[in-house]
């Protein structure tokens, strides 16, 4: 997964904030030491010198971009003159944070790269300072002027969508002395993440369990995620006890942390004349309500076939009732390895529906030293893509461990990598960073192509299964587990924005509902433990402000437009790779409409519903002739 932020108005400033899940550290060595599987970061800079030159230039270059407030109404030139040097600098400190950050995730334990990284983010603070004046010098400007002179000048056609998207921040826009102000701030605001990184990932003391086996083994994140999902039920309950457990002794000190984010989003959205938290977040790349309050209902609406989806899971684990922490168990085991080269070969063949010209490029991308492959100790875990290199191309971190799980993994990843391929191939650097609205459907389009080259090559029932049951969840955990998270955070800051106290205790029971409800725990369907209404408590992501949503429109819309590549074919790989090249240069809804895409409305999400019910309509047919 990825996140770009846009730090100064109408100019974009790629720097990765990939790492979701915190500062985790890869537990394993990696199998091999191999430089093919490793990223070649002298395509970015050839030396640490060279890296810091580049920084140092960057630096000075906020000098000359200083000196450019107040010339901004004076001409054309003028204007054109100023947003180009902000967007040369942008980009060259975009290149230098990516460089930074990536070195850092090789080795956490690094002192050196760890400081590398954070003089990159001092940088990049000291970019938002400098060009905090910009968007209330264009308001002061006006709009007449200001298209008066795209008119004039043909250059500023460059910038003629950030400069639209600009202006429409008029009301929401303070006066200079403010925005500096405010500037200066941008650090403190994000110090409840902070906190809560520092918490879950350095302060708690974990406790040491043994499970069935004899085995013994530290119930930290990494170690709940392998345990969760244990073939023994005793040992899965085990460690979804001692896990939500040792998060409940933290329960006051994480549910502070996390109400100082919310109040300070809810001021913030004051300050700036919003209506709510959620009216800001949406307006930031112009979204219409309706896509949030529709996504929510619908997945409301559709809650029988998640329901169903228990009783299917139910089925196939033989139980005679479902826990919670019955979720994570595969439905079928898979004797079967996917290294890395033959994930390579079956991500390619699978990207057939996708046509020679895509095939090619992807081929030849995914052949280069882009990736870092495989676990290390000190390695950040997980998988992101880095797109924030413009000149030179996406960087890919993987944590590739031989199974269907990484070969999916690496499918996503390199959804975002094509789309950034595509995007800076059709885009100058101000409108080839696209929205997060836009991100993960790439990324969820070519899991799901995957999946299904997966399921149609499958070499029995069984395996059969597994690629559908894998289908399953992923509609589980991102249509509606994500939506869930969603549905949860609306009802914090509304809660917030009505002036009510949110304690641990209080965000808990508001968690407790709303997870027994998608759950169906009232219903006899999945019973949800009081301990484990703790979750919320693990999710990082509500540290980002409305984002999760995202996540769940995006797997809507990927899938719509994937059947629209199986339906219409070439005419539909075509309108799909439009999409992707059109980065940002336009707003996302707008980008997805022309795609025949609507997500403010039901349709999309009701194709989706349908499309799992279709997967377990296959399930439980080859089910019943197995049995």
């Amino acid at each position: 997964m990825t996140r770009t932020n846009r730090i100064a108005p109408g100019i974009v400033f790629a720097a990765s904030l990939a790492a979701f899940a915190g500062q985790a550290i890869a537990a394993e060595e990696a199998p091999k030491v191999d430089p093919a599987h490793t990223w070649d970061l002298t395509e970015i800079y050839a030396s640490e010198e060279d890296w810091n030159k580049a920084r140092e230039e960057v630096l000075a270059e906020l000098e000359h971009v200083i000196a450019k407030r107040g010339t901004l109404g004076e001409s054309a030139d003028n204007l054109y003159e100023a947003l180009a040097l902000i967007s040369d600098t942008s980009r060259k400190g975009a290149r230098v944070f990516a460089y930074a950050s990536l070195k850092a995730d090789e080795d956490l334990r690094a002192t050196e790269f760890q400081e590398r990284r954070q003089l990159a983010q001092a940088m990049f603070a000291q970019f938002g300072e400098a060009t905090a004046w910009v968007q209330p010098e264009i308001l002061r400007v006006g709009e007449e002027t200001i298209e008066s002179f795209i008119r004039e000048d043909e250059r500023l056609q460059r910038f003629a969508y950030q400069l639209d998207n600009s202006l429409r921040n008029a009301p929401h826009t303070l006066g200079d002395e403010a925005e500096e102000t405010l500037s200066y701030f941008s650090q403190s605001f994000n110090a409840p993440n902070g906190i809560y990184s520092m918490v879950a990932n350095s302060d708690i003391p974990w406790p040491e369990v043994e499970f069935s086996t004899g085995e013994t083994a530290v119930i930290d994140a990494q170690g709940y995620s392998r345990m969760r999902s244990s073939a023994n039920r005793d040992d899965r309950k085990l460690a979804f006890d001692s896990f939500w457990g040792k998060w409940e002794e933290y329960r006051n000190s994480t549910g502070a942390v996390l109400n100082s984010h919310i109040q300070t989003q809810v001021a913030l959205a004051k300050a700036r004349k919003f209506g709510s938290v959620l009216e800001r977040e949406l307006f930031q790349d112009n979204l219409p309500p309706a896509i949030y309050h529709t996504l929510v209902a619908e997945v409301n609406k559709g809650l029988p076939t998640l329901h169903r989806y228990f009783g299917l899971r139910q089925r196939m684990l033989g139980l005679d009732n479902l826990h919670y922490y019955d979720m994570y168990p595969s439905l079928v085991s898979l004797d079967k390895t996917f290294d890395f080269d033959t994930s390579k070969a079956i991500t390619l063949e699978a990207m057939g529906v996708m046509g020679d010209e895509w095939v090619e490029r992807q081929a030849a991308a995914i052949n280069e030293r882009w990736m870092h492959v495989y676990p290390q100790r000190g390695k950040r875990s997980g998988a992101y893509m880095q797109p924030a290199a413009y000149d030179v191309h996406p960087f890919l971190l993987l944590n590739h461990n031989d199974d269907y799980t990484s070969l999916s993994t690496m499918a996503h990843e390199w959804g975002h990598a094509m789309h950034t391929l595509y995007a800076a191939e059709a885009q100058p650097y101000d409108t080839a960073n696209y929205a997060i609205f836009i991100a993960e459907i790439p990324s969820t389009s070519l899991e799901l192509i995957l999946r299904d080259y997966m399921v149609s090559n499958a070499a029995s029932d069984d395996e059969k299964l597994f690629y559908l049951g894998s289908g399953l969840e992923s509609l589980r955990t991102t249509f509606f587990r994500q939506t869930m998270f969603a549905e949860f955070e609306l009802a914090l800051y509304e809660a917030a924005e009505r002036g009510e106290a949110l304690s641990g205790d209080r965000i808990t029971e508001i968690y407790g509902d709303i997870l027994r409800r998608y759950h169906g725990h009232d219903e006899g369907i999945v019973v949800i433990d009081d301990l484990y209404t703790n979750e919320w408590m693990f999710v990082p992501h509500f540290y980002f402000n409305m984002y999760v949503y995202q996540y769940a429109t995006s797997q809507t819309a990927g899938t719509a437009l994937y059947a629209k590549i199986v339906e219409d074919g070439e005419a539909g790989v075509e309108n799909y790779k439009n999409l992707l090249r059109a980065g940002g240069s336009n707003y996302p809804y707008l980008l997805l409409v022309e795609a025949g895409v609507d997500m403010a409305k039901p349709d999309p999400y009701l194709a989706i519903v349908a499309k799992m019910n279709a997967i377990m309509d296959e399930m439980e047919r080859l089910l019943d002739e197995l049995e």
